[in-house]
């Protein structure tokens, strides 16, 4: 294989991290040396409380012990059920502590949704936020679930503010449905307990299983992606590899968690990488109220922030956001979806530092590609492979594409899960005999190795025996200075199979259709020009921002 990429790696980044990943035997090593390494330092703050890299260790021996001594073993699931809150982190480092396997449940999901899950993982049991106790409350006799531990948002905040919170969140602001669970624990009262002399260390190896973490279900009904704890160190050292020239130890880096820590990009990007360089995270407990995200920030002299296009896009159009200070601010990293030139325009010039792109998966834990940190050109690329990985272009099963031919991308590398969780027809569907995993997404690699994501090739439209990516239309339509976010899709026609339909979220409410389609009309070809546009004041999304276009074509039918 001739991985042209190599020759354009930026100074200083190895082509292969084999032995430094080989240091670490799991993610619990990684996390261990990290506590004691910074064990002063704040890691995690909310909601103006923080607590240190010692106390987030404490906390956590305390809970893998509790858990151990409610019969929790090596390789059992347990699942995690709560937005970005001080005992998250915890609770994922107690689990993997108790040799136990991390299964993070989206909170955002109907009462269905998580009793599918927690069946699916057999997980016998959930650490869950109050907030969302009601919905397990309610199908908790049909889960495998025998234990439940609650907690509230403020448990982990100390003293009058943790209680304050807690009653405001539950009696002002009624954000607590009433929930009955009988036999339920409270975390609280677990971390009050002395256990440390009881916990027992578990020898947790690479091959052992860290994370099911499930697919966003943008295609359908999600899968089980097993996560090994060698995946997940192999794709940190990937990443510390890419970022290490770049890195000062002359001051603790702040880091923007605004991405849910149960998707992987923040799991990967904010709990593991930068925890590893001992920088302060902070917590954002909802990343959709914008306006509230942003006071939060107003005296966080932060250094880098990850996002999705739709987070950079709602910051930008906040008027408090361009108060802020980016003095500090070093970088930007955008995933998740595509970022939109005209995105990454606004954020440059409101910053004065560039988004940088990358691209992964959830099943490759999740770094596939990523630009130069030192990048200010924004080039529409997802970037270069990161070390130790291969990525090649294949058109309708096993024969390799050459430069800038279009076809799906695969990927190959020591972050690439082992397959599905009890799934062995999907795990085939997706893996090739060589051992290259079938994205779906439909790319192509320029001469210097760097690729480009075209669009899912589930989303593809074909009109007339053309391709239309949906992502160039929605690159162009969102160009226009009245339209914040757009979402194309195909939808059927009698003359041309499919034809494009356009969804639009305007600023300016005198927009019409005509002048939307004839400003495409300007800049795409005459099949890719949209035939319709329908005005929407949302879209519907995945759990971190991502345009469902799979429902707003479910809702033409």
């Amino acid at each position: 294989m001739n991985r042209i990429w190599l020759q354009n790696y930026p100074e200083g980044i190895p082509h292969d991290i084999t032995d430094m990943a080989n240091q670490y035997s799991s993610v619990t090593e990684v996390i261990n040396q990290t506590c004691q390494r910074y064990a002063s330092r704040y890691a995690y703050q909310c909601m103006g409380a923080a607590i240190t890299y010692s106390e987030m260790q404490h906390y956590a021996v305390t809970l893998a012990a509790w858990l151990q001594s409610k019969g929790v073993k090596k390789g059992d699931r347990v699942a995690l059920m709560m937005p970005n809150l001080l005992q998250y982190p915890v609770a994922i480092y107690a689990v993997m502590l108790a040799g136990a396997c991390v299964v993070n449940v989206n909170p955002l999901y109907t009462s269905h949704e998580l009793q599918q899950q927690l069946k699916d993982a057999d997980a016998k049991t959930i650490i869950i936020a109050d907030n969302f106790a009601h919905k397990l409350a309610s199908v908790l006799p049909i889960t495998p679930v025998s234990t439940v531990i609650v907690t509230g948002i403020g448990d982990l905040m100390g003293g009058l503010k943790g209680w304050f919170t807690n009653f405001a969140v539950k009696h002002i602001k009624k954000l607590v449905p009433a929930w009955n669970i009988p036999n339920a624990y409270y975390l609280k009262s677990i971390f009050a307990k002395n256990l440390h002399n009881s916990f027992k260390p578990v020898d947790t190896k690479h091959s052992d299983m860290a994370c099911l973490q499930y697919t966003g279900g943008t295609t359908g009904k999600a899968k089980g992606a097993i996560l090994t704890h060698g995946n997940l160190v192999s794709n940190l050292c990937q990443a510390y590899s890419w970022v290490k020239p770049h890195l000062s130890n002359s001051h603790q880096d702040c880091i923007v968690t605004a991405l849910p820590l149960y998707h992987i990009f923040a799991f990967t990007a904010n709990f593991l990488l930068f925890a590893h360089l001992g920088a302060k995270n902070v917590l954002i407990v909802i990343a959709r109220d914008i306006p509230a995200m942003v006071k939060d920030l107003k005296n966080v002299p932060f250094t880098a922030i990850t996002g999705v296009n739709t987070l950079f896009n709602g910051l930008l159009n906040n008027k408090d956001f361009y108060k802020l200070d980016f003095s500090k601010l070093k970088w930007a990293l955008g995933g998740g979806m595509a970022v939109q030139t005209a995105v990454a325009k606004k954020w440059l010039e409101a910053t004065g530092k560039p988004i940088t792109q990358a691209y992964g998966l959830t099943e490759t834990s999740p770094a596939v590609c990523i630009n130069p940190m030192d990048s200010t050109d924004f080039n529409g690329s997802i970037g270069l492979p990161v070390p130790s990985t291969d990525v090649v272009i294949r058109n309708n099963g096993t024969e390799n594409l050459g430069v800038n031919e279009q076809g799906e991308l695969c990927v190959r590398g020591p972050q690439l899960s082992p397959g599905y969780w009890n799934n062995d027809q999907e795990t085939a569907n997706a893996y090739d005999e060589d051992g290259f995993f079938r994205t779906g997404d439909i790319a192509r690699m320029d001469e210097k190795g760097y690729f480009y994501i075209m669009d899912r090739k589930k989303d593809m439209i074909l009109v007339s025996g053309f391709n239309v990516y949906p992502n160039e239309v929605e690159e162009v339509a969102t160009s226009h200075p009245d339209i914040i976010e757009a979402a194309a899709i195909g939808i059927p026609d009698q003359h041309s199979g499919e034809a494009v339909k356009l969804f639009v979220i305007s600023r300016n409410f005198a927009l019409t259709e005509q002048e939307v389609i004839e400003y495409c009309r300007n800049q795409l070809t005459g099949y890719k020009v949209p035939k319709s546009v329908e005005f929407r004041e949302d879209l519907p999304r995945t759990n971190v921002g991502k345009v469902l276009r799979r429902v707003l074509k479910e809702e033409q039918q």
